[in-house]
């Protein structure tokens, strides 16, 4: 798509949204970009507007039409829960947030294109996953946690927009585990522990997605969208216990049933929802995803291979720069990642 024309972003004020709105800013063949969300953005958004709707209420089918958006690209799904929004209530702002959405997009003229940052969680963890997963191996392994089920459930009302309305580019953004500078997750979190507990017998291979990269692939898909799902992932993994020694953190290995237990308190401790159950079984078993549709289709090369966003990851923890990048920043990792 040379020219992108108007975007809209939906939830704006989430740090992901605002990455967006900024990197969209200085490119040119975006004319312009205006942002939707409950409460104003704590940053500067540099020449996007900001209009203050919820995408839960109706009245946003009559809000979207009017600003006549070219593209819409929807930053708002919840990844995991925190004290202020539970986990009983991701499924309100997910799943019903997105079917409203939905449905004001469909009356959207000209809408040329749809772009959802979703998760990689909806291909689950477990013992007998695949090293790699490809798009099309979503809900091949059970959908254990309310958060996996909600996922599949927003892909499946997703899936159905697309199939009705072809003249519509759809693209589904599955996105692996952040880390970077700025951040701050139930991850991140885990890893500033004191001392980490992990858990006894596991030692997950992860896949570490730059700040970076997180941003410019969903920059990148919001310019040259593409149909269907696409994995948002670096290339090759790295094991927990590579990834705690390259962060200087201390461990402790337990039970897995008493180290569920203590993410859980020690998460509320730090004024968080706690680990997940979905950050538990990934702090189990792990998961990759193959990214060879982000690469070649959308066009966007990481900078960073997982081993290069830790090293990078732990350096600016201490305060120092990225003084170990990836060996090859954007050359893929073929004996990992492939």
């Amino acid at each position: 798509m040379a020219e992108t024309g108007r975007v809209v972003i939906v939830g704006v004020s989430t740090y992901w949204g605002s990455e967006l709105a900024r990197t969209l800013g200085r490119n040119p063949g975006v004319s312009e970009i205006i942002g939707i969300d409950t409460s104003p953005p704590e940053v500067d958004l540099g020449t996007a507007e900001f209009v203050e709707a919820d995408i839960r209420n109706p009245v946003i089918s009559r809000i979207l039409p009017a600003l006549d958006p070219d593209v819409v690209v929807h930053c708002g799904i919840v990844l995991y829960p925190e004290r202020d929004r539970p986990s009983r209530a991701l499924h309100d702002i997910n799943v019903i947030g997105t079917l409203q959405l939905l449905a004001a997009c469909e009356k959207v003229e000209k809408l040329k294109a749809l772009v959802v940052r979703g998760s990689a969680a909806i291909y689950g963890s477990s013992p007998g996953a695949p090293a790699f997963f490809t798009e099309d191996m979503a809900r091949r392994l059970p959908l254990v946690t309310r958060f996996q089920r909600d996922v599949s459930e927003l892909e499946g009302y997703f899936d159905n927009f697309a199939r009705r309305h072809p003249q519509i580019t759809c693209c589904m953004l599955r996105f692996q585990t952040e880390v970077g500078p700025g951040l701050d997750n139930p991850f991140i979190r885990y890893l500033s522990l004191p001392v980490v507990p992990t858990q006894l017998g596991f030692d997950p291979r992860l896949q570490l997605l730059h700040s970076v990269d997180a941003t410019g692939a969903l920059a990148a898909a919001t310019v040259n969208p593409v149909r269907g799902a696409v994995n948002v992932a670096p290339d090759g993994a790295i094991s927990l216990s590579r990834l705690l020694k390259l962060s200087g953190r201390s461990s402790v290995g337990v039970p897995p049933v008493i180290a569920g237990v203590l993410l859980k308190r020690v998460g509320n401790l730090l004024g968080t929802g706690g680990m997940s159950k979905d950050g538990q079984i990934l702090l189990r078993y792990g998961r990759g995803c193959d990214n060879r549709r982000l690469r070649e289709e959308v066009g966007y090369e990481p900078a960073f291979d997982s081993e290069g966003a830790a090293r990078d990851f732990a350096a600016k923890r201490h305060g120092m720069s990225a003084i170990f990048p990836s060996p090859h920043p954007g050359s893929p990792v073929r004996s990992l990642g492939r």
